[in-house]
């Protein structure tokens, strides 16, 4: 490796998903192992702004491998967006001698770490943080696998109310563009629909759905609903269309909010952290730049910024054909 650069900076950006803390450990653990300076960078893009930057070494970042959220904090900025903004980054990363950044955070924090590349030829490279996984280039974003583990967990608790009496739930989980984490959690908290937005149900197809699993015995019902599903304006335009169209159900909705994004990191999470916050500050040692780490067929790899924000992650139409045969 060229070791070319001296003092590496990491920051978390955008929304915060689990796993971020076990990526800023790894950044920071394998500066050290390199013998490179780390600086860690609060706040985001905010922080790069303003100079909020700390000194971190290998025992600065003991035990948060298993902690949520970001130590870093996160902030989504609206100056950085402006070359103004850019320019006043520049100077401030320049003047505390930061000739590398590592961006943990999802597709706008991409696409400032792009935008900023070009226009100062500053080394940044990207981890996707994300529960969503809506990131081409990875199969598996940071937090996606802690996400979909707290959803079917909140779900298997619902249903034990829904059996108990008689009710249809409607569950609207996160994926405002993907339906990444509706279809999973869907098959696997064994829902009766999943509404997702790249597959248009329809309201008839749904009430006929839900009858024909009526008239299978079934006494009570799951639904899970992606925010982003385009059948109704909202979830609760959904509920009051089949309390309108089946009167012999009671219909609840449950939105499980940012909860999703909270909470101890799985074991997956943590290990694929580990592994993309090294392969982040060895790729920006080996002379690499404009990169987003991913994981694809269990090797780590890294796909340009421009990809990994442009392209569109594809639902698994493996998985919807399975879904649709388990809801018999």
């Amino acid at each position: 490796m060229s070791k070319t650069l001296k003092k590496i900076g990491v920051m978390t950006s955008g929304g915060d998903s689990p796993g971020m803390n076990a990526a800023i450990r790894a950044v920071v653990r394998t500066c050290a192992y390199h013998e490179i300076e780390c600086y860690g960078i609060y706040r985001g893009y905010e922080g790069v702004m303003e100079g909020d930057f700390v000194k971190m070494d290998a025992r600065s970042v003991k035990g948060i491998i298993n902690k949520g959220g970001t130590v870093l904090k996160s902030a989504r900025s609206k100056a950085f967006r402006t070359k103004e903004g850019r320019q006043l980054a520049y100077e401030k990363l320049t003047e505390a001698g930061i000739d590398g950044l590592v961006v943990i955070g999802g597709d706008g924090s991409f696409t400032g770490a792009m935008v900023f590349n070009s226009e100062f030829d500053f080394p940044v490279m990207g981890i996707p943080g994300t529960i969503d996984n809506d990131i081409v280039g990875t199969t598996h974003t940071l937090g996606y696998d802690t996400a979909l583990n707290t959803v079917v967990e909140a779900i298997d608790k619902i249903r034990d109310t829904a059996s108990s009496h008689n009710r249809l739930f409607f569950v609207e989980v996160m994926g405002r563009d993907v339906g990444h984490i509706a279809l999973n959690v869907g098959v696997g908290a064994g829902a009766e629909e999943i509404l997702i937005p790249e597959e248009d149900l329809g309201l008839d197809r749904l009430i006929d759905s839900l009858k024909r699993s009526k008239a299978s015995g079934k006494s009570s019902s799951i639904v899970v609903v992606a925010e982003g599903d385009k059948i109704g304006k909202n979830v609760f335009e959904l509920k009051d269309y089949v309390e309108e169209n089946m009167t012999e159900y009671e219909v609840r909705v449950s939105v499980l909010g940012h909860m999703q994004r909270g909470g101890s990191p799985s074991c997956f999470d943590r290990v694929l952290a580990s592994r993309m916050g090294v392969k982040a500050v060895e790729s920006l040692l080996e002379g690499k730049s404009n990169y987003m780490v991913g994981l694809k067929d269990d090797i780590i790899q890294i796909t340009p910024f421009d990809q990994a924000v442009k392209g569109k992650s594809k639902i698994n139409k493996e998985l919807l054909r399975v879904s649709d045969i388990m809801t018999v």
